[in-house]
């Protein structure tokens, strides 16, 4: 009889948490998984699933609004109802909680605990005074929004992702203090459904980590649509003024005044630490999260920590990607690996904005002339004649040999179109692969095939028999 309660115990309910915990449980184990409010996550809760029922409201929107470009007169005007827009994106979340239910797990045989677990020693925690022990233990207790120290925040209507999904009603005005994915996303998304909306970026380029040569395409889209953007702003102060918020900025030397009805911050995110009592056991955590390896392990070798926790990564994604490594490591002798050299991600704007690998700056730093930059525009795609969708461009960063070193797409479906570059990067294949590849037609995928054949007849153009024939003949 073992000396535990449990052979694995998960602390954190989120997409880590789950995929660790249904891992660990399809081993064969007997599994405990401790979440302090709801199953599901940021994901399900703040994040992924609410923003992008909000996104595809607005897109509805946005399609009705130009619907006469594709001959289609509509009569009478259209009325966005915020309160029915926000009913929406809850059904969608309670929609996708209907799979995440502790009764759901406790059906496949894993114990649910509600409730904040707090380390007493390595093998031991305390929930709501009820001391809990395994063999193994693994911590997904993810991040929470970054409110940053500016005088003033604390006394004014704000709102974070963890908060501005239960809003009501949106309001007339916006203020967005950040231009990360998720500040950018939800003010594109807000400013379609009547929400004027503003951006202030410490910088002066949205979305930094991504191709600058699509961000600049972007970045004109959304200000096309309204959207103001103000860079370079350092904000000094906020404070309420009558029924409005006023962030005082100062820019280029210049104090401005920017109002709105209220204010979303999307700064970054902090660990979810203070309650764990890591100190206690010896595990080593920074002020971005918890410490590991890349087997998942923290500094005590049966403690494991995955998902946002423990970085680099905060992508719902990457975090059921080391969850399952997290669950297989705390079962098995022979140990797995976390690989990030193929790590991607979207940015679910419209257009989208995908992601693998490097980009060209990146490229250059690391490997000087020795890359080619290879461009096609969806315009050049039959299939984006037929929709109304020609703005965009793919970029693909290759070696010499083709080889993918990074691909960004921006346009539509550019999320589902980015996993054909992901896959051949992955599988070290040339790109010119794809070219010879047959691919359905009218389809957004000839995007890749274009770029297939464009590294083709360059390697063929530079090939030396091929050269000598020409002069040859």
């Amino acid at each position: 009889m073992s000396r535990f309660d449990y052979d694995v115990m998960v602390i954190g309910g989120g997409g880590a948490g789950i995929t660790a915990a249904l891992t660990a449980n399809g081993l064969g184990k007997k599994v405990v998984m401790i979440e302090k409010n709801k199953l599901g996550g940021e994901c399900t809760w703040s994040g992924c699933v609410p923003s992008k029922a909000l996104i595809r409201a607005a897109s509805m929107v946005n399609k009705i609004k130009n619907i006469e470009d594709f001959g289609i007169d509509m009569e009478g005007n259209y009325k966005i109802n915020s309160k029915n827009v926000m009913r929406y994106v809850q059904s969608v979340i309670e929609k996708v909680y209907k799979e995440e239910k502790p009764e759901v797990f406790e059906g496949k045989g894993i114990h649910i605990i509600i409730g904040e677990a707090s380390f007493i020693d390595q093998h031991h925690v305390v929930v709501k005074d009820k001391k809990i022990s395994a063999q193994k233990i693994i911590i997904a207790t993810g991040t929470s929004p970054f409110i940053p120290p500016i005088p003033g925040i604390q006394e004014i209507n704000y709102v974070t992702n963890e908060t501005i999904f239960k809003i009501k009603e949106l309001p007339d005005s916006m203020i967005v203090i950040g231009g990360g994915a998720i500040g950018v996303e939800l003010a594109q998304a807000l400013n379609r459904l009547g929400v004027e909306m503003t951006i202030l970026l410490r910088g002066d380029q949205i979305l930094v980590k991504e191709e600058k040569e699509l961000v600049d395409i972007l970045t004109k889209k959304l200000i096309k649509e309204g959207i103001q953007l103000v860079t370079k702003a350092k904000i000094i102060g906020c404070e309420n003024e009558k029924d409005k918020v006023a962030i005082a900025i100062e820019k280029e030397g210049e104090k401005i005044l920017i109002t709105g009805d209220m204010v979303l911050v999307a700064t970054g995110r902090k660990p979810n630490l203070t309650k764990l009592m890591l100190d206690r056991v010896g595990v080593k955590y920074s002020k971005k999260g918890i410490i590991t390896n890349s087997m998942m392990q923290t500094s005590v070798s049966h403690i494991f920590a995955c998902g946002d926790i423990a970085g680099p990564y905060q992508f719902s994604h990457m975090a059921g990607y080391q969850g399952m490594i997290a669950g297989l490591n705390a079962c098995l002798p022979i140990k797995r690996k976390a690989d990030y050299s193929n790590v991607l991600w979207c940015t679910f704007t419209d257009p989208e904005l995908a992601h693998v690998g490097l980009t060209e700056k990146e490229a250059i730093e690391k490997y000087g002339d020795d890359i080619k930059v290879y461009r096609q525009e969806y315009k050049n795609l039959d299939r984006a004649k037929t929709d109304g969708t020609e703005e965009g461009m793919a970029k693909f960063i290759c070696d010499r040999k083709g080889k993918i070193l990074g691909a960004h797409i921006l346009g539509e479906r550019a999320g589902e179109l980015i996993h054909e570059g992901q896959l051949l990067k992955s599988l070290h294949l040339p790109i010119q692969k794809a070219q010879s590849i047959i691919h359905a037609y009218p389809t957004y995928s000839d995007l890749t095939k274009k770029i297939g054949q464009q590294v083709y007849i360059d390697r063929l153009e530079n090939n030396m028999i091929i050269k000598n024939l020409k002069k040859l003949f």
